[in-house]
């Protein structure tokens, strides 16, 4: 079923120069009302660039920007009902919790009452009511992140920036972080831009991903659809762990793809358009869609010896070396419930693959 909900933030061929420097590429996205919508990608991909162009501390060099149908180019960031938390707090450290988060609103024109009283609210919104008298020094930086973020929502703006927020925080509080970001997004129903170069990060919290890279978006889409689905090699490299293996394609039968890899070994796949029969192309299996038997159990099954198995908790990461081909890493759950073998190192043991999970790239 087609989201008929109208499009918040419309992003029209967008281009941003930095003299003879072409930061932002053509970039053309629909961010939807009452989204979740994160822009992801590694340091210098253009996210935070675009972002600061929603926001009016950048100009567009070319293209557009829409704000619920209107064009806000030209509008000044102050006059756009659009906030921003960046990942410096900033908050004034001889105010009080509730002063910071009223002190907006103040500048807008509001009454010191009319100012305490919804400071309140978002204070009680982000559960730091008790905290209303204290300095933010005397907080903690989960806590300093969260009046940040009570500041900016203060003002009730249409849409709100979030410039990696998390990046400061320790991992046990991003973790709880996000879940509280995605509570406090659908309790007030205001549209999110969330930047991170973080891909657990994106996949928690999304509704939609956009990928970028060199100033281009390479992919769009639910964080399942762009991890399970990726479409180029990036995406599939940056979204998660992954086996990428570089195949040749020799036939296409039925909508699926027969390639064979290094040492005589043969997959298949489902084909995709942009490529035929004797492309070199790059194929990628989530290590999660692998398991180890003494003899092979599906029907694509490669005999493989064991290098080292890698415990990380949750998981056992195993690394193996197909008889004359690639390297492949397969992950299992730490648990007795799957009755998997574990393979020691130098061992033989066959990788299966789950039907449907090899994927041919566009490379």
């Amino acid at each position: 079923m087609t989201d008929q909900r109208p499009i918040a933030i419309d992003i029209r061929k967008v281009i941003k120069r930095f003299g003879d420097f072409t930061a932002l590429k053509e970039v053309s996205l629909g961010i939807r009302d009452n989204e979740f919508f994160t822009l992801l990608g590694p340091s210098g991909c253009g996210k935070t660039t675009l972002l600061r162009m929603i926001a009016g501390f950048e100009d567009v060099t070319a293209g557009a920007i829409y704000l619920y149908d209107q064009e806000i180019a030209r509008l000044p960031p102050n006059k756009r009902p659009i906030n921003t938390v960046f990942q410096n707090y900033a908050l004034f450290p001889t105010m009080s919790v509730l002063e910071n988060v009223g002190f907006g609103l103040e500048m807008q024109g509001k009454s010191r009452a009319e100012a305490s009283r919804r400071a309140g609210e978002m204070l009680e919104l982000v559960q730091l009511t008790q905290f209303a008298h204290r300095k933010p020094s005397q907080l903690s930086g989960g806590q300093q992140q969260r009046v940040a973020l009570a500041r900016a929502l203060a003002p009730q703006p249409r849409v709100l920036l979030l410039d990696e927020p998390l990046s400061a925080l320790d991992m046990k509080l991003r973790k709880s972080m996000q879940i509280e970001l995605k509570h406090i997004q659908r309790e007030t129903g205001i549209t999110f831009i969330f930047v991170t170069h973080d891909q657990e990060e994106a996949l928690t919290m999304s509704d939609r991903i956009a990928v970028m890279s060199a100033g281009e978006v390479q992919q769009l889409g639910t964080a399942r659809e762009i991890y399970e689905h990726p479409r180029n090699m990036f995406v599939a490299d940056f979204i998660g762990d992954t086996n990428l293996l570089e195949v040749a394609v020799d036939r296409i039968e039925a909508g699926r793809a027969t390639c064979h890899l290094g040492g005589g070994h043969e997959l298949t796949c489902d084909a995709v358009d942009g490529v035929g029969i004797g492309a070199r192309v790059h194929l990628s299996v989530r290590p999660e869609r692998l398991f180890l038997s003494a003899e092979p159990e599906e029907a694509e099954s490669l005999r493989a010896r064991v290098v080292e198995n890698i415990f990380i908790g949750t998981d056992i990461t195993t690394i193996l070396d197909l008889d004359e081909g690639p390297r492949f890493q397969v992950r299992a759950s730490n648990s007795d419930r799957g009755n998997r073998r574990v393979f020691e190192p130098g061992q033989s043991a066959f990788v299966n693959m789950e039907r449907g999970s090899a994927r041919l790239l566009v490379d």
